[in-house]
């Protein structure tokens, strides 16, 4: 569902009823800009106390007159819950938005809760956390993921495997999409929140301490980051969604979902086929192949047994970088190929997270006290 959301309101959204609360982030008297902010503090986290944050600015507009705006950023279920491991539901919104409204009161920040329905989202985080009860570890499907080499496939600027295989995500300057080990991100925390993920940890960092009787807990997490109102206009209607981004909108969960599948499909389709068939040794690839593949030419499978050799000795992105000397689109060609091929029995990587993503049911801390 969402997780992380940012909105910005214009002046006609809001009114500051106690300025004091605010600091000085930056100003300059000679042209009239400022910015301030109000952040929870380190003190405020630690003894559970949520509250988003806050920067107020007097600038410029896109038609050179002062304006002043509100931005207010988020973790929506750390505002209800407490942390970010519970899940919100649809029908948790009124909920959201009645105790959003109360903290920015006690802020010194007044907005009504009608005004928060149609306010402009600017940013917003979707995520699901993805419970592996079949004996799988986030460290094993992050591993897989991270074999498509999605850098070359997608267009982005930068990818990031981390934390001992942990944590992979891969960014362009308005998006990023991240897989992660859920458990792993807290114990990084403990350490030092430079190298966990998520912000404000301090609210959740004895998060599982409050297990009464614990049971064995493998959670992955999928987020997908859009860090600019343009270009979360861009991927709705990419989804086929022509609404205007607004909270009341952005928060349905159906928006969630798609958005998640949207992003999950570009890594499925551009993972090479041949990568959900076992390998052990070149012998038991061969046969599994033959045995799924029935109709498949010898030429065509001992094609197919010579890039999966290649694939596990040198990987799929130096493989690209070998064939490409012959054509440019030579790689291409050979994935589309690869469509074709039936699946090995092994499920998909994909599947789990595609089923849990469709089925969505808000995962609960609860649910592992039994």
């Amino acid at each position: 569902m969402i997780d992380t959301i940012k909105l910005t309101l214009d002046k006609t959204m809001f009114w500051i009823s106690d300025s004091s609360k605010f600091e000085k982030n930056m100003m300059n008297s000679l042209r009239g800009y400022y910015t301030m902010v109000q952040n929870p503090t380190k003190g405020e986290l630690k003894d559970g106390i949520y509250k988003p944050r806050l920067t107020l600015s007097h600038r410029f507009n896109c038609s050179k007159r002062f304006e002043e705006t509100l931005a207010i950023e988020l973790s929506l279920p750390k505002l209800l819950f407490g942390n970010n491991f519970d899940e919100l539901a649809l029908s948790d919104y009124p909920t959201v938005t009645d105790k959003l409204e109360n903290v920015l009161r006690q802020m010194g920040v007044m907005v009504f809760r009608s005004v928060l329905d149609r306010a402009p989202v600017s940013m917003v985080h979707y995520s699901k956390n993805i419970p592996l009860v079949d004996g799988s570890t986030p460290h094993y499907l992050i591993g897989k993921i991270k074999e498509a080499n999605i850098e070359l496939f997608l267009d982005t600027n930068q990818t990031d495997y981390r934390n001992e295989g942990h944590s992979f995500k891969y960014r362009a300057n308005t998006f990023e999409v991240a897989f992660y080990d859920k458990l792993k991100d807290l114990q990084q925390a403990k350490t030092s929140s430079k190298r966990a993920i998520e912000k404000d940890n301090l609210l959740q960092l004895n998060l599982f301490d409050q297990l009464t009787k614990k049971t064995p807990l493998e959670v992955l997490r999928m987020e997908v980051r859009l860090g600019s109102r343009q270009k979360l206009r861009q991927i709705l209607s990419k989804i086929g969604l022509d609404i205007e981004p607004t909270f009341s909108v952005v928060f349905k969960q159906e928006v969630a979902q798609k958005v998640l599948l949207h992003y999950l499909k570009e890594v499925e389709d551009n993972y090479p086929p041949l990568l959900n068939y076992q390998y052990n040794n070149p012998k038991q690839f061969f046969s599994d192949f033959l045995i799924s593949n029935p109709k498949t030419k010898l030429s065509s499978a001992l094609k197919y047994l010579a890039m999966r050799v290649l694939f596990e000795e040198i990987g799929v992105r130096e493989f690209r970088q070998l064939i490409g000397r012959y054509s440019s689109s030579a790689w291409y060609g050979l994935n589309k190929e690869m469509k074709h091929l039936r699946r090995s029995e092994d499920k998909s990587i994909f599947s789990l997270l595609n089923e849990s993503i469709i089925n969505y049911q808000p995962l609960r801390l609860l649910d592992f006290q039994h």
